[in-house]
């Protein structure tokens, strides 16, 4: 790949018969989407060993500057086993990555870290590796070089519609209060929960019946659905995104997203009613209060293409392309 044409790249499912082994690096090797990314190429025989950056995920970037000096070495070791390719998970693992000098490097940039400092290095390595992946049309646009679109798939079995009244049981929320969703911590800037506050703060002035808005961190994956089925309605009012899971996980579940313009949200709620992407207050204040009084959408079809299995099939076929 390579070059400075800014290229949106698609790419078949069909299934070789032969297998695949990647050696696949990352900041976190805990993270739900990049186990669920994992395990799903795993059950189309592609598979791998992971390693991970050293050290405590603390601070903006995750690691201190020595870890990554510490990483470097273990993905050189690594490296000289028998792989097919490195793939580099995020943005601050693609100059191990591409400094390791046996091995094609498909990189995958998640969203952050196409922002700030952390983009700028980014951006110089995918004009480097062998593919670029990214989660939205609007990152493909953004990280000028060639590259294919891959949204992180969703466990559609996991992440289903389930009644409201149980779901709120199992979560503590209360019943006689509309519950709206903020999926992250308030701690993260890039969220901008003061606008959350803000926006339901508002609605709560026009709206028939309390309003509680209701945080979430640290949840385990696995419960999330839960939470999801027990709210009214999500609301993202982050700064920037790519392809942020939570609302293609809420869309599963037929849960209504209220959501400034940022990565592929405005894509991924296309035809989905009641749902709202928008920049302004007034506008968000109205879209919540919609969905608040109208129950469940029909964003869990409008989701359909976007499982694991697809995923993985079209990662596979980037894969067979570099190698």
């Amino acid at each position: 790949m390579g070059g400075s044409r800014r290229v949106t790249k698609r790419v078949g499912r069909h299934r070789p018969p032969t297998s695949m082994h990647v050696l696949n690096l990352v900041t976190n090797d805990e993270a739900q989407f990049f186990t669920g990314q994992r395990d799903a190429l795993a059950r189309r025989g592609v598979t791998s060993d992971t390693v991970a950056v050293p050290g405590e995920r603390t601070g903006s970037d995750g690691r201190s500057v020595l870890d990554y000096l510490r990483f470097y070495p273990r993905v050189l070791r690594a490296s000289r086993r028998e792989y097919d390719l490195v793939h580099a998970n995020y943005g601050l693992t693609g100059p191990a990555a591409l400094a390791q000098p046996i091995r094609p490097v498909v990189l995958s940039l998640w969203g952050s870290d196409l922002h700030g400092w952390v983009g700028r290095l980014s951006r110089a390595c995918a004009r480097r590796a062998d593919a670029v992946v990214v989660m939205s049309d609007a990152m493909a646009a953004d990280v000028g070089t060639d590259a294919f679109v891959v949204p992180h798939g969703v466990d559609r079995a996991t992440f289903r519609p389930m009644p409201r009244e149980p779901a709120r049981r199992a979560v503590g929320w209360p019943a006689d209060a509309a519950n709206v969703l903020f999926p992250y911590s308030p701690e993260r800037p890039v969220k901008d929960f003061p606008r959350a506050q803000r926006i339901v703060e508002r609605a709560r002035r026009e709206a028939d019946r309390p309003i509680d808005l209701q945080t979430i961190d640290g949840v385990p994956h696995d419960r999330m659905p839960l939470y999801y089925n027990a709210a009214d309605a999500l609301l993202i009012t982050s700064t920037h995104e790519g392809s942020p899971n939570s609302v293609k996980e809420a869309l599963s579940c037929a849960l209504p997203v209220v959501a400034t313009d940022v990565g592929d949200v405005r894509e991924r709620v296309a035809g989905v009613t009641p749902s709202t992407v928008a920049d302004s207050d007034d506008a968000l204040v109205a879209g919540l209060l919609e969905a608040i009084d109208a129950g469940r959408s029909n964003g869990r079809a409008a989701i359909g293409d976007l499982g694991r299995d697809r995923m993985a099939a079209e990662l596979e076929a980037i894969y067979r392309r570099v190698c």
